[in-house]
């Protein structure tokens, strides 16, 4: 009788430790998912703010671009139209891509507020930890060349922005043709201006860490 009464403690003994063990392991398992949501939301929202922030750089660079006057004593003349001035020449490959303004550091970037003046907030709560990065490359606009019967250029913006830690990296591309002259209002109609495309370059990051 005795014997019978102890198997059964020690029975229920086992289930006991059994369903506190499984308890265990699915609190385990929350928390961990628990934790593995958290981190993708803060790599998710990190992702964005350096969306945002090379989304301001690209914004940055176009007005540079844009209302750079065409006045050789301005800081922003090679922007001029017509201007290839302190653009790399074609046969520079080592500075001729915007790949190799932006990653390999072969050729300087442009940092943020560089020609226009203005400030990007760094490092303060849930911003970047630095300012975004810009490169601008001359490409010959054949269209307008056509009608001016001169050189014309559109411009390849490659920007970089970092979020809340450096190794957060989003690159972003436009292509941009500024604001026709005067003289050619009559043809602007069926010229598109300003920003004509974008496009995020998914590996930029991977091909900015192997140029450092």
């Amino acid at each position: 009788m005795w014997q019978g009464k102890g198997a059964q403690t020690g029975t229920t003994l086992i289930t006991v430790l059994v369903m506190l063990l499984l308890i265990l392991m699915l609190g385990l398992a929350a928390a961990q998912i628990a934790l593995q949501s958290e981190k993708a939301a803060r790599n998710d929202r990190d992702r964005h703010i350096a969306f945002q922030a090379a989304e301001a750089a690209l914004l940055d660079a176009e007005i540079t671009i844009e209302h750079s006057p065409d006045a050789a004593n301005s800081r922003r003349h090679i922007f001029a139209r017509q201007s290839e001035l302190d653009f790399p020449l074609p046969d520079q490959e080592e500075c001729a891509s915007a790949a190799n303004y932006v990653y390999p550091g072969l050729c300087d970037t442009v940092p943020y507020g560089r020609f226009t003046g203005n400030q990007f907030v760094t490092g303060v709560a849930a911003l970047p930890v630095v300012a975004p990065r810009y490169a601008i490359e001359l490409i010959l606009d054949q269209k307008v060349s056509l009608l001016t019967g001169k050189p014309a250029y559109f411009y390849r913006i490659t920007a970089i922005g970092y979020g809340a830690r450096v190794s957060t990296q989003v690159v972003l591309q436009s292509v941009y043709r500024k604001q026709l002259a005067a003289a050619l209002s009559g043809e602007q109609s069926s010229i598109a201006t300003g920003r004509l495309s974008w496009r995020e370059m998914i590996n930029g990051p991977e091909l900015n860490n192997a140029g450092n």
